[in-house]
């Protein structure tokens, strides 16, 4: 059975580890390999520590099976006066995926969202390549609503195109989410 919890501040080098695990498996092409295959858990640990240290303003969630760590959600409040609440990073172990899971992580993000926030509209940003994301996310009712190019963290230069694309997924309503 799934537990899920608010993060704190002792979960950083798990919520970093499997952050770092799901870019290194979605995100080869558009990271640089050299920042996917460096110290990538290093520089997620200092991000998550930092986030989870001074969470105000934001909602982590994790999800645990038998007092294993295996997925989290990150939102952000009322980041965009138009789309609202960007829900940050939604990660859960590959082990683990496709048993819903990812979407009770959403449906308590989108629920935060609308306890917590002044508006009730949340989004968030997929990379292109990540088609699978794509389907979980419409699935669950999302629209895409915008492409832009996104810089990642160790964008890879050598990329002839640019800057990967990012896909904006929205939620108008995070009160309604799931209901599509």
């Amino acid at each position: 059975m799934v537990e899920f919890r608010p993060a704190d501040a002792g979960d950083a080098e798990q919520v970093a580890g499997l952050h770092a695990d799901s870019w290194r498996r979605h995100y080869r092409g558009a990271f640089a390999d050299a920042f996917l295959d460096g110290e990538l858990v290093a520089e997620r640990v200092g991000v998550w520590s930092k986030r989870l240290g001074d969470p105000e303003g934001t909602a982590t969630i994790v999800a645990e099976i038998d007092g294993e760590f295996v997925g989290f959600v990150h939102v952000m409040f009322d980041l965009d006066p138009v789309w609202g609440s960007l829900v940050d990073n939604l990660h859960v172990d590959h082990r683990q995926q496709r048993g819903g899971i990812g979407r009770q992580l959403l449906a308590r993000a989108a629920r935060a969202v609308v306890e917590q926030a002044r508006g009730d509209a949340m989004y968030l940003w997929v990379l292109e390549q990540n088609v699978a994301a794509q389907q979980f996310y419409i699935a669950v009712g999302a629209k895409h609503v915008e492409t832009a190019p996104v810089a990642p963290p160790g964008g890879d230069p050598a990329r002839l195109n640019g800057e990967p694309n990012g896909f904006r997924m929205a939620w108008p309503d995070a009160a309604s989410f799931g209901s599509a």
